[in-house]
């Protein structure tokens, strides 16, 4: 560990030195150099308009939550290549790569799995949630990374305003306006891990419409592979899709659209029942989709607003174990009415229908019934109380629902804002959030062939009766601009969690068909079986020592203390949600601008121990070096993950663990 410590701190000095001799010599002699940081001063930070805490827009200074954004300009100067892997800046996100195939664990103040269960996550307001693991596929949801705007990070629930699901937070990915992306853009790259990556994008304006149009693509090499495993999770996807949008007076309408289809590696146990075998598959994924929204705001003089928003989402999977097909339609509706300096009324309503078919590829993994509809209908009320106009207010709400899996559930909450001088905010809030069960805890059915003398199969299957899992939430923070040059966020939270689901004890059965003759079954249902608390902080200091340095950083710290609820007996989810998300994680970055319109940006990050995952603590590094090359060309290179070879970040079954490799990426990006 002393080496690790060591080594460590060597990169860290060193990247640094290497950033700063050329630089202080330059402005010894010539001052500051003409091109400014192009990301935002720390004074315009809280003065970022966001929606994603109210659905309105509102300025960071005035949100009573754990909002955290990361522009478009930060993302580019990280040298990232998707969405997850730039969520690792953010304070409280837990990032880690399961492998190669765009596979990626992203969790917000613990309970973090493959398909970020307990996490909301929105492109451009429309929800990616899928209903049949509970979560998001991160490898078909792909956005075009020069088209981001920014993305808006809430640590805490929101189901308040976002229904079920947005328990332990929210991600709003917010692409550019088409009028903001106008021109040709052309944008290529390659290096040893992401093997390729292209852009291209044209905008234009007819008749008063701005529009985009543009189509982005990617080859990923597998990752690192230990006792001979197949590099089985390479993956390849192309992408295309439009915008437009239109404003006039006092209207706002967008249309947007996109289609992709890809294959991603897979690696999956599959068994049979005659003759009883088991054994991995690596038949690659194939996927194929398309989403169609539409959005029209309008805003009265009276600071009165309509908001409207519809979409379909059309999806298509098949793998070694099974497929699905599912289509998603989507309406919301929010009204907020005239205010008065002392408050506002907002209301609105929403309804969801997503019918699903689960296609057979695996005779012993299977849903019953193969075709389900899920849907959900919710109202919303919320009430704004200035109690002293511009310095405090209380804002209380709720959202009522009703699923087709447990019925009738409200998530309420209240919020205090104190903002005592234009630098400095404080704030407080409980909350209450709700995930509701999805296909694969109503209707799983699986079976795995565990011996063969005598022949027995572990079985897992899911559970109709289950309950919605509940939080109750307690966070308070403050945000505060000490100096022009120091700008700081602050936030800790109790989670309360009940009824989460978890793996049962196991029940010994006879087999009988489709189960081979003298066989046993072992099963395994799911239950509402654990509960409990977790208790952490969140701590994001930037400083600015000059106009062409800018260094931010992050530290998060979580602690568990989850337990069975009484009468429940097994350890197996109580195990895994403890050593799946880690106590303590920290970054730093450090972004300078050096003469000659290079770039010099470098980031060092620890991530604490998964003990249930079989991943050790880690700390690691990437660096960008970009430069300007003349007016409308970019050029950059990227290492990642510079500190060693290989290193794990999550788990996967079958195993054994997929290494992450350090890599090297160049890229180019013209626009005209």
């Amino acid at each position: 560990m002393k080496h690790r410590i060591s080594q460590f701190w060597v990169w860290l000095v060193a990247l640094t030195l290497g950033a700063l001799v050329p630089v202080v010599a330059q402005v010894s002699s010539e001052g500051p150099p003409p091109d400014a940081l192009k990301t935002l001063s720390l004074e315009e930070l809280g003065n970022i308009k966001v929606v994603t805490q109210s659905k309105e827009p509102t300025s960071i200074a005035n949100t009573p939550a754990a909002i955290y954004v990361l522009t478009g300009d930060e993302i580019r100067r990280s040298g990232v290549t998707s969405v997850p892997d730039a969520l690792r800046l953010v304070p409280g996100v837990n990032v880690a790569r399961v492998n190669g195939a765009r596979n990626w664990a992203v969790g917000i103040r613990g309970l973090g799995d493959q398909f970020s269960k307990y996490v909301q996550v929105l492109i451009d307001g429309r929800s990616v949630y899928s209903p049949l693991f509970g979560g998001v596929y991160w490898n078909i949801n792909n956005v075009m990374l020069e088209d981001i705007d920014r993305i808006e990070v809430i640590r805490g629930p929101g189901g308040t305003i976002w229904g079920a699901n947005a328990v332990n937070g929210i991600i709003n990915i917010i692409t550019k306006s088409a009028a903001d992306t106008q021109g040709l853009l052309l944008s290529a790259g390659g290096g040893n891990v992401d093997q390729g990556t292209a852009d291209v994008r044209y905008g234009g304006t007819r008749n008063g419409m701005s529009f985009r149009t543009y189509v982005l693509g990617f080859v990923r090499s597998a990752e690192y592979h230990a006792n001979g495993q197949p590099d089985y999770d390479n993956s390849k996807l192309l992408q295309f899709g439009t915008r437009a949008d239109w404003k006039r007076n006092a209207d706002e309408v967008t249309v947007q659209g996109d289609g992709y289809f890809g294959r991603m590696g897979d690696a999956q146990t599959v068994s049979t029942y005659v003759p009883p075998t088991v054994a991995v598959s690596y038949k690659p994924t194939d996927t194929v989709g398309g989403n169609l929204l539409g959005r029209w705001r309008r805003s009265m003089k009276d600071d009165s607003d309509i908001y409207v928003q519809a979409f379909w989402t059309y999806d298509y999977r098949t793998g070694s174990n099974f497929g699905e097909t599912r289509n998603t339609f989507d309406m919301d509706f929010l009204h907020r009415t005239s205010s008065t300096t002392h408050q506002q009324f907002t209301y609105g309503a929403g309804l969801r229908l997503s019918p699903s078919t689960t296609h057979v590829t695996d005779e012993t993994d299977t849903f019953v019934p193969a075709q389900k509809t899920d849907a959900v209908y919710s109202g919303f009320l919320q009430e704004e109380l200035r109690l002293v106009p511009g310095k405090l207010a209380l804002i209380a709400g709720t959202k009522l629902e009703h699923n087709n899996y447990t019925g009738f559930d409200y998530q309420p909450s209240g919020r205090l804002l104190w903002t005592p001088t234009s630098r400095a905010t404080l704030w407080a809030s409980v909350s209450r959030a709700v995930r509701t069960p999805d296909r694969v805890d109503d209707d799983i059915h699986v079976d795995v062939l565990a011996l063969t003398s005598p022949v027995i199969y572990g079985e897992v299957i899911g559970n109709q009766n289950l309950r919605a899992e509940r939080l109750v939430a307690y966070e308070g923070g403050t945000r505060f601009l000490l100096t022009p040059k120091i700008y700081a966020q602050l936030t800790a939270f109790h989670n309360v969690y009940g009824d989460l689901i978890a793996q049962g004890a196991p029940t010994v059965l006879a087999g009988a068909p489709p189960f081979p003759p003298g066989s046993f079954v072992i099963q395994f249902q799911y239950q509402n079986g654990v509960r409990g608390t977790t208790d952490g902080f969140e701590f994001a200091p930037d400083w600015q020592p000059a106009a062409w340095w800018q260094i931010k950083a992050a530290y998060s710290y979580l602690h568990f203390n989850l337990e069975n609820k009484p009468g429940f007996s097994s350890t197996t989810t109580l195990t895994a949600l403890h050593g799946s998300s880690p106590n303590s994680q920290a970054v730093i970055r450090s972004l300078v601008n050096l003469p000659n319109k290079f770039e010099f940006d470098q980031t060092v990050r620890f991530v604490g121990s998964l003990p249930a995952q079989n991943v050790r603590r880690y700390v690691t590094a990437d660096v960008r070096l970009g430069r300007h090359v003349t007016r409308g060309l970019d050029f950059s290179m990227v290492g990642e993950n510079l500190f060693q070879p290989h290193h794990g970040e999550f788990g996967i079954d079958p195993g054994p663990n997929v290494q992450i490799k350090r890599s090297v990426y160049a890229k180019l990006v013209w626009t005209r």
